[in-house]
């Protein structure tokens, strides 16, 4: 008896016909998978531009509040009108520090930022200082016969990077006027605007021009992020590839958090214990705009955002994007941007105080903390544009 082995063919042409069905299965599934996830994208890049624009509109009409309370100052220069206007000036720049999330990728803002708030500022370059009564524009009749919106303009950062005319510090200085003893917040009286203070004129002609300037800078701006206007930034943001927009998103957190604050405004502090080297130096709020600064990340992580009106916004953000392709590191970001915000909330203000004593001193030791802790949180954002595949240049 002979014995018949089986023909292996058609089991082979079966497991070849199952696989394939498989595999069209399996693409099947991973083509609606793709689409899901560039849908996302665009959402979240949809959502932030509407925070964007959310952000941006409060930061305007704090602008106006304080372009009206400088008007009033300059009507009937009292203690109370002055006053009135250093409070308008703090409200109107904590809601622009939420907004610097939103630069560092040649967006709107990064057009005129230099009339908005840049710093540090020679101050004796606008006007008089202590040791320096005749200085500054202010008070340069002979070379400036008039002041004027185009010559405000024409000399800011003329000869240096630190001659700074216009923006928000160019306000405060001219509100506060310069500390005394080099600590502290400035103590300008509000007689360098009553009828008889010397150059008074053209000492409130300069502070409304600039404070109309900061207006007129931040109204462009919103006007950009508009939703609804074809031509706008807004518009061709939202046109861009997702992976495009998102690089710019990404690299706004890590520019800020990373090199601008963690850097900039508190290593260099830190390591030189010059109180010059803090942004607002003349208020002396330098903590309150760093926290502003460290919530409009997380604002933009999220997707949310509360108007001054009370309106919320809300969206997916880069977090839940990033949940939908690695969930461990969109768990760990999050950890790490609740951190920041501790971080820079526990400084003890005023900035000027919290930046000497020894290294162990606890306002050094809350200082060092919030620098490693915005580093960490740059290095992270980074990390994240890693897992989506988008490349970054910060």
């Amino acid at each position: 008896m002979t014995t018949r082995g089986l023909n292996p063919k058609p089991f082979i042409a079966l497991i070849a016909l199952l696989f394939l069905r498989l595999s069209v299965l399996a693409g099947g599934q991973e083509a609606p998978q793709k689409q899901a996830l560039v849908d996302l994208k665009r959402s979240v890049v949809a959502n932030y531009a509407a925070v964007a624009s959310a952000t941006y509109r409060d930061a305007l009409e704090s602008a106006k509040s304080l372009q009206k309370a400088v008007g009033s100052l300059i009507a009937a220069a009292s203690e109370e009108s002055l006053s009135a206007a250093r409070r308008a000036w703090l409200a109107a720049h904590q809601v622009y520090s939420l907004t610097e999330a939103f630069r560092f990728y040649d967006g709107p803002i990064d057009q005129v930022e230099m009339f908005v708030n840049s710093w540090p500022i020679d101050a004796s370059y606008i006007d008089y200082v202590a040791d320096a009564p005749n200085s500054g524009i202010v008070n340069a009749v002979a070379n400036y016969p008039a002041i004027s919106k185009t010559l405000v303009i024409s000399l800011n950062a003329k000869d240096g990077e630190q001659n700074i005319t216009a923006g928000f510090h160019a306000i405060e200085f001219l509100l506060w006027g310069q500390p005394p003893g080099g600590r502290g917040a400035g103590n300008r009286s509000w007689q360098d605007y009553a009828d008889a203070a010397k150059n008074v004129e053209r000492r409130r002609e300069y502070l409304k021009i600039v404070t109309d300037l900061l207006v007129e800078n931040l109204q462009t701006v919103v006007g950009e992020w508009e939703d609804g206007k074809g031509t706008n930034y807004r518009a061709k943001f939202l046109a861009k590839e997702p992976d495009a927009a998102l690089a710019d998103i990404l690299k706004g957190m890590g520019a800020l958090s990373g090199p601008e604050l963690s850097g900039e405004r508190l290593t260099t502090a830190y390591e030189t214990k010059e109180r010059s080297e803090q942004q607002s130096c003349f208020s002396n709020s330098t903590c309150e705009d760093l926290v502003a600064n460290a919530l409009g990340i997380r604002n933009v992580f999220l997707g949310d955002y509360t108007s001054t009106a009370g309106v919320k916004i809300e969206g997916p953000g880069i977090f839940e994007l990033l949940k939908a392709v690695d969930p461990v590191l969109a768990g760990k970001l999050s950890g790490q941007i609740s951190e920041a915000v501790d971080a820079v909330k526990n400084i003890p203000p005023p900035f000027d105080k919290a930046i000497i004593g020894t290294n162990q001193s606890p306002n050094r030791i809350a200082m060092k903390k919030a620098i490693n802790a915005l580093k960490a949180q740059s290095d992270m954002v980074v990390q994240a544009a890693g897992a989506l595949s988008i490349k970054l240049n910060l």
